[in-house]
C-alpha cells in the first residue's frame, strides 16, 4: 500500500563539534497539520533543514508520498515551501518583485497568472497594500509575513515552518493560524515551534523533541489523558516553599501558581492536564 505523507525513519546528525543534534528520529506525517515541539537546541531547526534537504543526515531515511528524498531530493524540492526562522531580503527590491520571481522559479511562466497569484498570496498575508515597498524596509512582523507568502507559493506538498509566528502580534499570529489550517487540508504541514499553544490550537498530532530525541508523540488529547491523577496544582505565596515534585510554575498577582507531578503535595489539589504540562513533563523525564 501506497504511503502518503512524509515518513521519517531512523533520521540521524552529529556535527563535527561532535554535539549529536538529531539520534534516530522516526516521524510518520499524514496530510494535516503536525505539531514539533522543543525548546531551543532540541533540534528542530537541523530537522527542518535536513527535511528540506538543504544538508544531509548522516544515517536514517525520508520519504515523501512513497518516493526516497534523500535519492530523490528534486521531488521534494518541486513541492516544497519552506519557512526558515531567519528570512535574507536584498536592498531595494520590493516584496511584489521578489515573490513573482519566486513564483516564475515554482513554474508560474505564464505572466497573467503569475501576477494573479502573487496578489492572492500579498492579500492572504495582509501585505497587499506594503507589495510596492523594499522587503528591506520591512518591520520584523511584515518581513515574516513575507516569508510565509513566500513559502506557499503555489500551493505546496509539503509545508515547513519554523517558528512561524515569531515577530507576529496576536491578530497577525491568527491570519497565519487560518492560513495554515486551509494549507492542511491538502498537505503535509510542519510546525516547529516552542509555543506550546501554536500546536494545541492548530494541530491534530504532535511530537516533543529534547536533545536529538523524540520524548513523546501522539494527539494533544491522549497525551493530556496519560497525566490525569498525576499532577496537581496549588496557588502558593510568593515567599512560600514549593514542593520538591514541582513541574513548572507561573508568577501571578496574586503569588505564584504551581503545578507538581507524582505524589500529592498536602494543600494541592487535582489539576485537569494542560498541553504545556505534557510539555514539561515530556521534556523533564
Amino acid at each position: 500500500m501506497t504511503q502518503i505523507g512524509l515518513t521519517v525513519q531512523n533520521l540521524s546528525k552529529t556535527y563535527d563539534n561532535a554535539v549529536h543534534a538529531l539520534d534516530n528520529v522516526n516521524l510518520n506525517v499524514e496530510p494535516g497539520l503536525y505539531g514539533l515541539l522543543g525548546p531551543n537546541g532540541a533540534g528542530k531547526s537541523t530537522l527542518m533543514r535536513t527535511l528540506a534537504t538543504l544538508q544531509q543526515p548522516d544515517q536514517g531515511s525520508i520519504q515523501l508520498d512513497d518516493v526516497d528524498v534523500l535519492a530523490r531530493p528534486e521531488h521534494l524540492r518541486e513541492r516544497l515551501g519552506y519557512l526558515p526562522q531567519q528570512i535574507g531580503t536584498y536592498a531595494g527590491v520590493s516584496a511584489r518583485s521578489l515573490l513573482e520571481r519566486f513564483a516564475w522559479l515554482k513554474g508560474f511562466t505564464d505572466k497573467k497568472q503569475r501576477l494573479a497569484h502573487i496578489d492572492q498570496l500579498l492579500e492572504r498575508v495582509n501585505l497587499a497594500n506594503d507589495g510596492h515597498r523594499a522587503v528591506a524596509t520591512y518591520s520584523g512582523g511584515m518581513l515574516r509575513r513575507f516569508g510565509i507568502a513566500v513559502a506557499i507559493i503555489g500551493g505546496p506538498r509539503l509545508l515547513i515552518v519554523d517558528e512561524p509566528t515569531a515577530g507576529l502580534d496576536p491578530a497577525e499570529r491568527k491570519r497565519f493560524h487560518n492560513v495554515l489550517a486551509d494549507l492542511g487540508e491538502n498537505a503535509v504541514v510542519l510546525l516547529s515551534t516552542h509555543i506550546v499553544e501554536d500546536v494545541e490550537n492548530l494541530c491534530l498530532r504532535l511530537s516533543i523533541l529534547n536533545k536529538g530525541h523524540i520524548v513523546a508523540s501522539g494527539t494533544p488529547g491522549d497525551l493530556k489523558q496519560q497525566l490525569i491523577g498525576k499532577i496537581w496544582q496549588a496557588e502558593l505565596a510568593r515567599d512560600q516553599d514549593m514542593p520538591a515534585n514541582i513541574l513548572h510554575y507561573t508568577v501571578t498577582p496574586e503569588g505564584k501558581k504551581v503545578i507538581a507531578v507524582g505524589e500529592q503535595p498536602k494543600g494541592f489539589v487535582a489539576y485537569t492536564p494542560k498541553l504545556e504540562d505534557v510539555y514539561h513533563h515530556a521534556l523533564a523525564q
